[in-house]
C-alpha cells in the first residue's frame, strides 16, 4: 500500500486529490497539511511514502518544506512531489534543488497523477526522465553560466552515467549504451548519488545541468 501526504492550502484541491486516490485499491491518503509546517509535522508522524506539496502556502512553502523534509534522516523514505499550477517554472526548479523527485501539473489527467505516484512512490524520477531532464534543461537554458561543481569526486564512468541520466536514459538504456550489465549500470548511478549526495535521479539530472556536465540543446 502506498501512503500518501497531501499538502495544499485549498481544502478543495486536497478533497479532489484524495478523492482520486482513494478509489485506488494501492494508494492510501493518510494525512492531509494546509502548509509546510504542518507537512512537516504530519510526515513525521506518519512516515508516508509519497507527499504532495504545493509550492505556494502560508507559514511555510512547499520548497522550505521539501528542504526540511529531505534534510532530516528520520524522512530518508518519504519522497516528495511537488504540485504546480504552472507547470516549467523557477519554483519547481527550486523544489527540485531542495530535494524533490519529481512535479506534476495540478491539472494533469488522473491517471498521469495515479502514475506518478506509483512512480515516485518506486523512488524514480517523476513523471520521467525525460520530463525532468525538459524542466531543468529550459531553466539552465537561461543562466549565463553553469555553477561549478564537485565533478572530480566521481570517476569518468559515473561522470558519463551521469550525464546519461540527465539526458532521460533509463538504466537498462544506459546498459545498453555503455555495452554493460544492467546491475552494473544501476551501480555506477547509485555511486554517482551518493557522493553527490542526491537523494534520487532527479537531483542527480539537476547536478549534471548545474554543473555543465550536460549542456540544454538550444530551441528545446
Amino acid at each position: 500500500m502506498i501512503r500518501v501526504l497531501l499538502v495544499d492550502d485549498q481544502a478543495l484541491i486536497r478533497g479532489g486529490f484524495r478523492a482520486l486516490l482513494e478509489a485506488e485499491d494501492d494508494i492510501e491518503v493518510v494525512a492531509e497539511a494546509s502548509n509546510g509546517e504542518q507537512a512537516l509535522a504530519l510526515a513525521l508522524e506518519h512516515l508516508p511514502d509519497v507527499a504532495l506539496v504545493d509550492v505556494q502556502m502560508p507559514v511555510m512553502d512547499g520548497i522550505e518544506a521539501t528542504r526540511r523534509i529531505a534534510a532530516d534522516e528520520r524522512l530518508s523514505g518519504v519522497h516528495v512531489v511537488i504540485l504546480t499550477n504552472f507547470g516549467l517554472d523557477e519554483y519547481v526548479f527550486n523544489a527540485l534543488r531542495a530535494g524533490a523527485g519529481g512535479f506534476l501539473v495540478k491539472d494533469t489527467e488522473p491517471a498521469d497523477l495515479l502514475q506518478g505516484v506509483r512512480v515516485a512512490a518506486r523512488g524514480d524520477a517523476l513523471l520521467s526522465p525525460a520530463i525532468t531532464r525538459r524542466l531543468i534543461g529550459e531553466y539552465v537554458a537561461r543562466r549565463p553560466e553553469p555553477e561549478p561543481a564537485g565533478l572530480d569526486v566521481l570517476t569518468n564512468r559515473e561522470r558519463e552515467v551521469a550525464a546519461l541520466v540527465a539526458r532521460g536514459l533509463s538504466n537498462d538504456e544506459i546498459a545498453a549504451h555503455m555495452v554493460i550489465s544492467p546491475m552494473t549500470a544501476k551501480t555506477h548511478v547509485s555511486r554517482a548519488m551518493t557522493k553527490l549526495r542526491a537523494r534520487d535521479r532527479a537531483q542527480l539530472v539537476v547536478f549534471a545541468y548545474e554543473s555543465g556536465l550536460v549542456v540544454p540543446r538550444a530551441g528545446r
